[in-house]
């Protein structure tokens, strides 16, 4: 799966977790693709300072998923959800 992929879903998950700076650097960078630079000059920050935040940011959502194995347990159920009745099916999707 791609990375950029994979950790909009762990932010889908854990994003939450996640001090309010590091939430604001990685919807600036991954969802609205600003480069380093660009997020540095919005926060009159270093790029380096953009760089190192992104970097524990991503390394804390693969750690919580790590522990919590949210992401990875939601992927089993769907999984497991194409097998069965199409009126359950429909009930589990819309509590998922």
């Amino acid at each position: 799966m791609d990375k950029t992929i994979y950790l909009s879903n762990l932010f889908d998950y854990y994003g939450e977790l996640l001090t309010d700076k590091q939430q604001d650097y990685f919807k600036s960078y991954y969802f609205n693709n600003l480069t380093l630079s660009e997020i540095a000059e919005n926060e009159n920050v270093s790029r380096n300072a953009v760089h190192k935040q992104i970097k524990d940011t991503e390394n804390k959502l693969i750690h919580y998923e790590n522990i919590l194995k949210q992401y990875q347990n939601s992927q089993k159920i769907k999984e497991i959800i194409k097998n069965i009745n199409p009126e359950i099916k429909k009930q589990i999707e819309e509590l998922l």
